[in-house]
């Protein structure tokens, strides 16, 4: 087990209205590392349709638990979009996993998906295929441009259900109405 710190890990990152990447527009991206030599993230609010927790258990020759159904996959960033990372609670630690926050960690195993199925997994967990990353100084970058708002990672946000409503509800937790945001930055 491994802890992780930097600038904004453990925080969140909201698309602003002019950030026109299709990867990125509207998205919500938990931060898990945050160094020096650059970020990674995962977009936490773009659920993909036609893979299921079933079928991809299936395809890893794991049986599928009775909780199987509950857990949704997620688009988790342009970068290696084969590769499964599993953001969840932390009353399940492997060797393997990276803390990210005192209430958040990040596996990377199958490890976890076989305790996920057979019901000794995390109490809250997303999994998500890719992840976001940013070279060093790059996300710094895109802040300073206005391409990003940042908030504190609360866990219904994190792992609440309805993720196409997740970007107006990070929004709204900043104080803002997400009609008034203007998609022209500027700097004051």
């Amino acid at each position: 087990m491994k802890m992780t710190s930097g600038y904004l890990a453990g925080q969140l990152l909201i698309a602003m209205p002019q950030l026109s990447d299709p990867n990125f527009a509207r998205a919500v991206v938990y931060v898990c590392a945050h160094t020096a030599d650059g970020a990674m993230g995962l977009v936490i609010n773009r659920a993909l349709d036609g893979v299921s927790f079933p079928e991809l258990l299936d395809q890893l020759g794991i049986p599928a638990g009775p909780g199987a159904e509950q857990i949704r996959i997620y688009f988790g960033g342009p970068v290696e979009a084969g590769r499964g990372f599993v953001l969840h609670s932390t009353d399940y630690v492997h060797e393997s996993t990276l803390m990210v926050d005192k209430g958040v960690a990040l596996t990377a195993t199958v490890d976890v998906l076989r305790a996920i199925s057979s019901g000794t997994g995390p109490h809250a967990a997303l999994l998500a295929l890719g992840y976001a990353g940013w070279n060093a100084g790059q996300l710094d970058a895109e802040i300073l441009d206005n391409s990003w708002l940042t908030l504190a990672a609360e866990p219904d946000l994190l792992f609440g259900g309805d993720p196409d409503g997740k970007w107006e509800r990070a929004i709204h937790r900043l104080g803002i109405d997400p009609a008034l945001l203007s998609s022209d930055a500027g700097h004051a």
